[in-house]
């Protein structure tokens, strides 16, 4: 399977947010990756329901909505009204995961569970055949711009061994630190998706970027 790209809507200009969003839309970008951060759960906020429904009003691709808030499972209806497709939230945030992995499949969304960089992959194994997606944190979660932690590369390799032996069907998705010195790396380790921010936004030719991080993985 080729590589899926999902630029992270938070690092975009959001003074020219709708330019962003249609250069996106124009790309071989596969997914929107949108960033809902609650100030507790991680050190910093972002945007919510509002923000969401703007962008699929005008987004032509998958959105892929990351919540980085304690207890989810309180606006799963709302985000999938909102419009994501996608709707990850944290193993470490979820006191009853499996509930609420059955609540956002039932909302009709892809449903995804995210790791920190602490926490291991085999505390996903009595619920990796129930997930679409397992989103592998490489950075601590909350700010862009951080430095890529090495160890995620046998962390996803773990994953890719389990997701194998168990028969599981779910994409492994990296979000951290990505960006042209580590895609082909990423990908060769099992990575099926993989966000940018920095790597897209911070280029002089956003698009030219997300197509050469196509072809470096």
């Amino acid at each position: 399977m080729a590589i899926r790209i999902a630029p992270s809507v938070l690092s975009a200009d959001f003074a020219h947010l709708g330019r962003d969003i249609e250069m996106i839309n124009r790309s071989e970008a596969d997914w929107f990756h949108v960033d809902v951060m609650d100030g507790v759960f991680v050190p910093n906020i972002s945007f919510g329901m509002p923000v969401i429904k703007a962008l699929k009003q005008h987004a032509t691709k998958p959105l892929d909505v990351h919540l980085m808030i304690v207890q989810p499972e309180r606006y799963i209806s709302e985000f999938a009204q909102a419009g994501a497709d996608v709707l990850t939230v944290h193993y470490e945030a979820s006191t009853h995961l499996h509930r609420t992995v059955q609540q956002i499949k039932k909302e009709g969304m892809m449903a995804g569970v995210a790791l920190n960089p602490h926490t291991p992959v085999n505390l996903l194994g009595d619920i990796l055949t129930e997930l679409d997606l397992v989103l592998v944190m490489s950075v601590n979660p909350g700010f862009g711009g951080q430095q890529f932690i090495e160890q995620t590369y046998r962390k996803i390799e773990s994953l890719r061994e389990m997701i194998i032996r168990q028969g599981a069907h779910c994409l492994i998705e990296v979000d951290g630190g990505v960006g042209p010195g580590n895609t082909k790396a990423l990908y060769q380790a099992g990575a099926q998706v993989l966000v940018a921010g920095n790597a897209v936004f911070s280029a002089p030719d956003p698009a030219a970027a997300i197509a050469a991080l196509k072809v470096l993985s």
